[in-house]
């Protein structure tokens, strides 16, 4: 989400696997509601967000010489979570994500989430298999 070259980086995805090996990937893509609220986990402004279009994601992977196996938006079960976290106003562990993204993180994981709901981002998992 934050790799300018996708290009670039799912080429070299490709040349580390062996031939019929398997590439598992959860992203987050782009949405078509608007640009996504930063910060966000892998962004704090837009300057450094590269997201794709999840039609462009399979795309570049398709491109760099992977096969699609499997390709499912996960972008309402995620919503989902976010919506089921907020409503439980879970305690936050100290040994959580927070510990290594500092202390902007709730507002990046509520953005993450207000995103979702809103359209503007989406989740894509997918496996991918090396020609």
């Amino acid at each position: 989400m934050n790799i300018a070259d996708r290009a670039r980086l799912y080429a070299e995805m490709h040349r580390v696997l062996r031939p019929g090996g398997r590439l598992a990937i959860y992203d987050v893509v782009a949405g078509a509601a608007g640009p996504p609220h930063f910060p966000v986990p892998w962004a704090r402004g837009p300057e450094s967000s590269f997201l794709l279009p999840p039609e462009a994601m399979r795309d570049a992977l398709e491109q760099a010489g992977f096969r699609v196996l499997a390709w499912q938006d996960q972008s309402e079960s995620g919503a989902a979570w976010f919506a089921a976290q907020k409503a439980r106003a879970p305690t936050p562990s100290p040994l959580g994500l927070a510990l290594v993204m500092g202390p902007g993180f709730p507002a990046m994981a509520a953005n993450l989430g207000r995103n979702l709901h809103e359209g503007r981002v989406g989740l894509v998992q997918a496996v991918l298999q090396r020609s």
